[in-house]
């Protein structure tokens, strides 16, 4: 890859648009890798504008779909929820969110525009039930789950949770709303006999019910406060998975952040955490990649074949320029699952490169945009012959 679009003189260079929130520092970002590879200036279209009927493209553009997140007006057209740190409101925003997504795709192919993520990537990528049926029938390892696949089971509340926990002999679950993302409405929960439950969550309950995302893990020690909590998640539909036992790192639970481009593991982030999720805004914390590579080798494992993995999992996304997925290593470090494939997962600041991943000295944005020119000289390289 490179950030470099002098090989394109001569030619039109690619022009982007990106479908997301002006003022939000992802946008930023990618306005900035642009910049940095020479291109003329990626026009920004508003989500607000897309939801109210406005998508609009101009021919040959390259049209990247930023994540709605962070904008109160935005969640609250997607949610209905007034307040951005709600739980409620995920079924609707999904809703949603495949309407507009739709809509940008139908607009763009009119331009004669094109589309870095496929309307039927994002859908799967944002129904964890749909990524974890598609990665298990590719043979990627993921965490097994009794709501994914061909006769999943529907789960409509605690009860229903619980007898699958019993049924499939899994005392320890992650329960998952099924269409969260960044650990909202999931609860880690283990079971140690009859009557004894606990639930370790970013979820809390205010006196009225209603259920609202914390910055604050917090533990649940009873059977009536985590079923109150599944039964009012529920409406908006869980996925249920067997909670694999992580490594550790230093004394804290390990797992990774891998972002794939073009169907390369480009940039590798290690997350380590006191508690189960990992995730770096819950006070989830940078580890060590070079620890990380010298404990898999020690292991008798392969670092490659776990880059592979990731790599394996993006391509069941094949109309998604990037995804970022999370790598999930067990106890010993020899081999590893994906819990999850995300769609936004390349927020990821100052991070460079992995070594002979082709992205060495550009972050995630920059490599997406040296993938795009990659992709531009081949198609212009294949026209000629």
């Amino acid at each position: 890859m490179s950030p470099s679009a002098s090989s394109t003189r001569g030619a039109a260079a690619p022009r982007f648009a990106v479908v997301g929130n002006p003022e939000n520092r992802r946008v930023a970002f990618f306005e900035e890798a642009v910049r940095a590879a020479g291109l003329p200036a990626a026009r920004v279209v508003p989500w607000l504008q897309v939801l109210g009927g406005g998508a609009a493209f101009a021919p040959e553009e390259t049209v990247r779909i930023d994540s709605p997140g962070e904008n109160a007006e935005v969640e609250r057209l997607l949610r209905g929820v007034d307040d951005p740190t709600r739980v409620e409101g995920s079924a609707r925003w999904y809703a949603g969110f495949r309407t507009a997504v739709e809509e940008v795709s139908r607009a763009a192919s009119a331009a004669g525009a094109g589309v870095l993520a496929a309307p039927g990537d994002l859908a799967a990528l944002f129904d964890k039930r749909l990524c974890h049926a598609r990665l298990a029938a590719a043979g990627v390892p993921v965490p097994p789950s009794p709501t994914s696949g061909p006769g999943a089971a529907e789960v409509r509340g605690w009860s229903d949770v619980r007898a699958l926990m019993r049924g499939h002999r899994m005392p320890r679950v992650f329960v998952k709303l099924a269409h969260g993302s960044s650990a909202s409405g999931v609860l880690a929960v283990e079971t140690a006999g009859p009557g004894r439950v606990r639930a370790v969550t970013s979820v809390e309950r205010d006196g009225e019910g209603r259920l609202f995302n914390s910055l604050r893990v917090r533990r649940y020690d009873t059977e009536r406060e985590v079923g109150a909590l599944v039964d009012a998640l529920a409406p908006d539909g869980l996925h249920v998975e067997r909670w694999l036992p992580k490594a550790s790192q230093r004394g804290r639970a390990a797992d990774l952040r891998v972002v794939v481009v073009g169907g390369r593991a480009t940039h590798a982030v290690v997350r380590t955490s006191r508690s189960p999720m990992t995730n770096l805004h819950l006070g989830g914390a940078r580890g060590d990649l070079d620890e990380v590579r010298a404990a898999v080798a020690a292991a008798g494992g392969s670092w490659r074949e776990a880059l592979a993995v990731c790599e394996r999992a993006a391509a069941c996304f094949p109309g998604t320029l990037c995804v970022g997925v999370d790598l999930l290593p067990t106890a010993g470090w020899r081999r590893f699952a994906v819990g999850e494939v995300n769609a936004f997962g390349d927020l990821l600041p100052r991070l460079t490169g992995l070594p002979g991943s082709g992205a060495e000295g550009l972050d995630t944005y920059g490599a997406q945009v040296a993938a795009v020119l990659e992709r531009t000289r081949n198609h212009r390289a294949v026209t000629a012959s």
